[in-house]
């Protein structure tokens, strides 16, 4: 695949796909993109995980 352009538009399916109402990034736009962003997103490339709370956590907030 030919680099695309940085202005390009981003295309459904390559760079994106939608789910459940929600833009789920690829792991091919995360790698155009260049970096982490620390979001946690699903097909994220270089390797960053969110820490999930655990269940105590999550009983103090209630």
């Amino acid at each position: 695949m030919d680099d695309p352009k940085p202005d390009a538009p981003l295309q459904e399916g390559i760079d994106y796909y939608i789910e459940n109402g929600f833009f789920v990034f690829t792991e091919y736009f995360l790698l155009k993109r260049g970096y982490c962003c620390q979001s946690g997103c699903r097909h994220c490339p270089y390797g960053f995980q969110k820490e999930k709370p655990n269940d105590d956590e999550l009983k103090d907030n209630q």
